[in-house]
């Protein structure tokens, strides 16, 4: 059915004015029914029907394995006979990129990758949950609570080392044709948190080409 619209005049008295007002009614409009797209379920390792130029999560997965294959291997940090104590969190990993991208991502698979992996070679000290162990710590030496059954330590666990890192772009673009080109760079680097020096790095770098519009959120 076609739709319309009519419009009438309707009166509203407000204290010491008469207003008309135009109301409108409308018949039997018609709406456009998008019947748009299902949900799938994906393999995360795979690209997916969305893409662009930039990290997808197909990326995250390949250079987190290859950086956790690749620590392992080192005598530094994968240490039978005395396992480090390794930070790994994004606080010193820091995106520079074109993309907007949530760089816990990465870290946080690197490190579940690493403790699942590591099979004792390497023990690791959540930093990012500081204020949880501090606040437990304070309770079980105020008596609030048990000391657990793990005992009292004099402090909380220091890092021997520590993951920093930094995300890179280059971009191009043909402004007759559209298509962008991005070159990307992800750097890896374990620092020694006495003497500041750098005791491994890696590096997982890419470039694509592409003339579809994707928006990275």
């Amino acid at each position: 059915m076609a739709s319309s619209l009519v419009t009438r005049a309707a009166r509203v008295w407000l204290p010491g004015a008469l207003f008309l007002i135009g109301v409108g009614v409308s018949g039997c409009a018609s709406t456009a029914n998008t019947a748009g797209v299902a949900p799938a379920a994906l393999d995360p390792s795979r690209r997916g029907p969305v893409g662009g130029v930039g990290i997808e999560g197909d990326d995250v997965i390949a250079m987190t394995d290859r950086m956790m294959r690749d620590m392992l291997q080192s005598p530094v940090l994968a240490n039978t006979a005395r396992p480090p104590q390794v930070i790994v969190d994004g606080e010193y990993f820091h995106n520079e990129s074109a993309q907007r991208l949530n760089k816990n991502v990465i870290a946080d698979r690197l490190r579940v990758a690493l403790n699942n992996a590591a099979a004792g070679r390497m023990v690791f000290v959540a930093r990012h949950n500081a204020d949880m162990v501090e606040q437990e710590r304070r309770l079980k030496r105020a008596g609030k609570v048990d000391v657990g059954t793990t005992g009292l330590t004099k402090a909380a666990a220091g890092g021997d080392y520590r993951l920093s890192g930094r995300i890179n772009s280059i971009d191009a673009v043909n402004v007759r044709s559209g298509v962008a080109q991005r070159y990307n760079q992800v750097v890896f680097e374990m620092v020694d948190l006495e003497r500041g020096t750098i005791v491994w790095s890696g590096m997982y770098e890419f470039s694509r080409a592409a003339a579809d519009d994707v928006v990275y959120r």
